[in-house]
């Protein structure tokens, strides 16, 4: 029976059930508890479902049934497995072969455990709270829910992306909301190898269930010479005017007046701030003792004393752009300890916040905690496996499967803000094709419109003339075009008026005339993309407009909705209210789910021969299904930023979505990097500043490499490699080496996104994945594998020429040297300028191809196996034909590859399948690394020459 049939059966039984005196009723997808003790703000149904044989559904509710909405985020599940209900005086178990989940008839606590009777994981006792809430006349509850810390060394990963540079969320805090740079993702992962989905829609926080309290609500504050009651703060202008002084109860100044852009709340209204330096100080005095918990908000440059230490070292972000960071400190109680800011406002609208959480018990800032402003009840979904990766597997299967990318996203992208005419595209495309430089994809960024045309989905004829053949000379250089497309339309264009006729459009947007940036500013807003017509509208447009351009791929930009940056949270959602479903306040974070649908849907319903990219800068729970990637926003060009984009990619990669990359060199960019290259444009000279850029853009080059998706993008200056550094130097030759490597490397990544679909694989992957007993990768966020074979560790600081890098036992090789290292160490190893520590594991079988321009190349040369002994190995060559949807059908191919490491032998199996277009007959080059034979796998090694036609073949190395 199919779960969509079971919902409306069990919503019917349960209207009988929640009236009967029985302690529980069984159901055909589990039970349903009648809560004996019913707290005021507490349970009164609780209800198993038994989705998989390692996949349970827990509902709570304190109403006398259940509301059953259709989830947004879980996909239909094809059939439940055969399950057991068993009873004591006290409790009632649904067990499968794998878990068994028992409720406690009392108080509705429920708990997990393995097939051998292993506690997993409880909830709380009395940890489940329902306070009501109504918001546009719609009644629901703030819920939140507490599990016990059954393994206090567990770690704990996912809950999407956020920039504030924290991995392990064990004993952590994080607010779940969309904005640019910030996913929100609600599902985590244990080392204990359980996951929870929380189903929720609304504002969210894990950990703490409170906001943070402004610093005169948790410490008594004195000035700078002792007076009680609040901080000095001093303003001085850039001018060396005289200063403003004035007393400041709160640090809080991290959001815009409403219909005020120009002021932000709590800020001196008429202080001229870009250039100016401020400074906030005094003395904190706390009440009690223990770790206070600190979250700054920050544009400019911001830093941060306590008790006369360094505590934040300088943090810059630009200023329409604002972003937060997290920090914790010992304090006495009663002891008066020194603070200070210092702030450097970097812009004429400038924030800054601090803001603080009181000392927790320790043991209680272990435990799991979920709360939600807004549900119709609590829904969350417990995942078991036999690994991380068999957790994400069954996320997957509750969220839907990854379909397979198309092959030329895994190639690099070209992008910048932004291409300005025709010439300017087809100019920069065919300059990769001239230096022989690798390319599969350019980005046209927001505006190719008419500066007032917004949601026209027109290009701007003076500045592009001929859009289809400008389309039509990419695909004729083996290229690919993305282009930007928001779900914003000024209120001038048609496809505004379209939707507004049939109340698709926020309205408060307009009717608060909200302009943009964008010349005098324009009026505009965005649709409800919750309701279902609306989203075929949206779709339908873009089909009229630009699909008859051949364009690739969609970049839907802006898609938490971001109607406006820096408001307060109340504000975007009142901006953003009501969707078709209900408030939005219940709705908050799921929009860039719901847009994703529009366009997959959309296009596959229209041409289901060719695969869906969109890249999405916001993204929530389930988008995997829809053929989404997310990127990481407007990020800054800091290396304290490229290192924030490691600990955020690999949450977001273990939140169970596989594609992810960002904005290589970062988006906004310092003043200081501005002046550097007009100065060079008209001295010709690299001064400190420019070469310092050079070098970031290096460095995060190389990382980018050996993340899912490579893509270049950011403000001035232009990120192609040709305009960072010319030709011979450092930079130059080490963006082009890592690009062409990126290629060499195809078959191995390409196989690896047939491993997303089908094994429901992760490529971007902490080593806590890989290592989960190794204690010392718990922590570990700054080196990272590459699927099952290589290991990562970017360089993140300027000037340095090695790092540390801790390597796992079992054995691994320099990828540049072949170099062996017996693990279960750390070490201090070189970091050249040109190169970044990478290194292969041992039991490898690595796939390396030849050079190509662009992935719609074959390469001519045999593909290079490198064997690594140490210990037994496989891997799987997958190939298909890249663009269409036919491996659907079965139309796909895949080697087994087996390394016997005791006999010294390898396998190439059977070949699996076939596609047309396939090489039938090929030569593999076997090339043999161990400990005695150091070979370098970038560059032509020669091996065993293996003629192959589709059988199995050993090969005694």
């Amino acid at each position: 029976m199919k779960l969509r049939h079971l919902t409306l059966t069990f919503a019917s039984a349960l209207l009988v059930a929640s009236c009967s005196s029985a302690p529980y009723d069984k159901t055909d997808t589990g039970i349903t508890v009648n809560v004996k003790n019913v707290d005021a703000d507490g349970a009164r149904l609780v209800r198993l479902q038994v989705l998989g044989e390692k996949l349970i559904r827990v509902s709570a509710t304190p109403d006398r049934k259940f509301a059953d909405t259709p989830s947004l985020v879980i996909v239909p599940q094809d059939s439940v497995p055969h399950f057991d209900v068993t009873d004591t005086d006290s409790t009632v178990s649904v067990s499968t072969s794998s878990i068994t989940a028992t409720v406690s008839l009392a108080d509705g606590e429920v708990l997990f455990y393995d097939k051998d009777g292993k506690l997993i994981l409880a909830e709380d006792e009395g940890g489940r709270r329902f306070t009501p809430i109504e918001v546009e006349g719609k009644k629901a509850y703030t819920v939140q829910q507490f599990f016990k810390s059954v393994n206090d060394e567990e770690g704990i990963y996912g809950l999407g992306q956020h920039q504030a540079d924290e991995f392990n969320y064990k004993g952590k805090n994080e607010e779940l909301f969309q904005y640019n740079t910030k996913v929100s993702v609600p599902f985590v992962v244990s080392t204990d190898n359980y996951g929870i989905l929380w189903d929720s829609y609304s504002l969210c926080r894990w950990g703490n269930p409170e906001d943070y309290k402004q610093l005169g609500g948790v410490f008594k504050l004195y000035d700078k010479d002792g007076k009680e009651g609040a901080l000095t703060g001093t303003y001085v202008p850039a001018d060396g005017s005289e200063p403003l002084v004035q007393r400041e109860d709160s640090i809080y100044f991290e959001h815009l007046k409403r219909g005020d852009l120009a002021h932000v709340v709590n800020l001196p209204a008429d202080f001229p701030f870009n250039g100016s330096h401020v400074t906030y100080e005094g003395y904190i005095e706390p009440e009690i003792s223990g770790l206070y918990r600190f979250i700054m908000y920050y544009s400019g440059y911001q830093k941060i004393y306590i008790n006369n230490e360094l505590i934040v070292p300088e943090r810059w972000r630009t200023a329409w752009n604002p972003n937060s960071f997290k920090f914790s400190t010992e304090l006495e109680a009663g002891v008066r300890v020194p603070i200070k800011i210092e702030w450097e406002p970097n812009g004429a609208v400038a924030y800054c916040g601090l803001r603080v959480y009181s000392p927790t018990d320790p043991k209680e800032q272990l435990k799991m905690s979920w709360w939600g402003e807004m549900q119709e009840q609590i829904d969350y979904y417990f995942v078991y496996g036999e690994s991380m990766d068999d957790v994400i597997k069954g996320y997957r299967t509750l969220t839907g499967k990854a379909p397979i990318m198309p092959k030329w996203a895994m190639g690099y992208w070209q992008s910048r803000e932004k291409y300005n005419t025709q010439e300017e595209v087809e100019s920069t495309f065919a300059e990769f094709r001239k230096r022989n430089i690798p390319i599969d994809n350019i980005v046209i960024d927001w505006l190719h419109w008419k500066q007032d045309s917004w949601g026209s989905h027109e290009f701007d004829k003076e500045r592009f003339p001929d859009p289809k053949g400008m389309v039509d000379s990419i695909h004729d250089m083996n290229g690919r075009v993305m282009i930007s497309v928001w779900p914003k339309f000024y209120v001038t264009t048609e496809h505004y008026k379209e939707f507004d006729e049939k109340g698709w459009m926020y309205k408060l947007p307009v009717n608060d005339s909200i302009r943009d940036w964008v010349g005098p500013g324009y009026l505009g807003s965005f649709y409800d993309a919750y309701d279902p017509d609306a989203r075929k509208l949206f779709w339908k447009q873009m089909y009229e407009h630009y699909y008859p351009l051949g364009i690739d791929a969609w970049w839907m930009d802006a898609s938490e909705p971001n109607i406006r940056d820096c408001t307060d949270i109340q504000y975007r959602k009142d901006l953003i209210t009501p969707t078709s479903l209900g408030p939005s306040t219940q709705y908050f974070n799921a929009y860039a789910l719901m847009n994703a649908e529009a366009i997959y849907d959309g296009q596959r319903g229209v041409d289901p021969d060719k695969r869906v990219f969109l890249l999405t800068r916001s993204g929530f729970a389930g988008e995997q299904r829809y053929s989404t990637a997310t990127w990481s926003g407007d990020i800054a060009t800091r290396w304290e930023d490229m290192a924030a984009q490691m600990s955020a990619g690999l949450n977001f990669a273990v939140s169970g979505i596989p594609w992810w990359t960002m904005d290589i060199g970062g988006f906004c960019v310092e003043d200081r990097y501005v002046a550097a290259q007009q100065e060079f444009d008209k001295t010709g000279k690299e001064n400190a500043d420019l070469k310092e850029w050079r070098e970031l853009n290096t460095r995060w080059y190389q990382f980018g490499a050996f993340a899912p998706l490579f893509r270049a993008h950011g403000q001035w200056p232009f990120r192609e490699v040709f305009n960072i550094a010319p030709e011979g130097h450092p930079a130059y030759k080490s963006i082009v080496y890592y690009t062409k490597l990126r290629y060499n490397l195809m078959p191995y990544i390409y196989s690896l996104a047939g491993m997303t679909h089908y094994d429901d694989y992760t490529i971007m992957r902490p080593l806590v994945m890989d290592f989960p007993a190794d204690k010392n990768v718990r922590d570990l966020k700054d080196e990272y594998m590459f699927g099952p074979d290589l290991l990562v560790a970017p360089v993140y600081h300027y000037g340095d020429r090695n790092r540390e890098v801790y390597f796992p036992a079992g054995g691994w090789y320099d990828f540049y040297t072949g170099k062996y290292i017996a693990g279960g160490e750390t070490m201090n190893v070189a970091a050249p300028y040109e190169r970044m520590p990478l290194y292969v594991r041992a039991g490898s079988i690595l796939p390396v191809g030849g050079d190509i321009q662009s992935t719609a190349e074959v390469s001519t040369e045999p593909l290079t196996l490198f064997v690594c002994a140490g210990r037994d190995g496989s891997f799987t060559l997958y190939d298909d034909e890249g663009v269409n949807y036919n491996y659907e059908k079965g139309m796909k191919a895949s080697i087994p590859l087996a390394w016997n490491n005791a006999a010294s032998t390898l396998t190439i199996g059977d070949r699996q399948g076939e596609y047309p277009g396939m090489l039938k007959n090929r030569k593999f080059n076997v090339v043999l690394v161990d400990p005695s034979r150091q070979v370098a796998f970038d560059k032509p090694a020669k091996g065993v020459t293996v003629d192959y036609s589709g059988n199995s073949v050993e090969v005694k190395l």
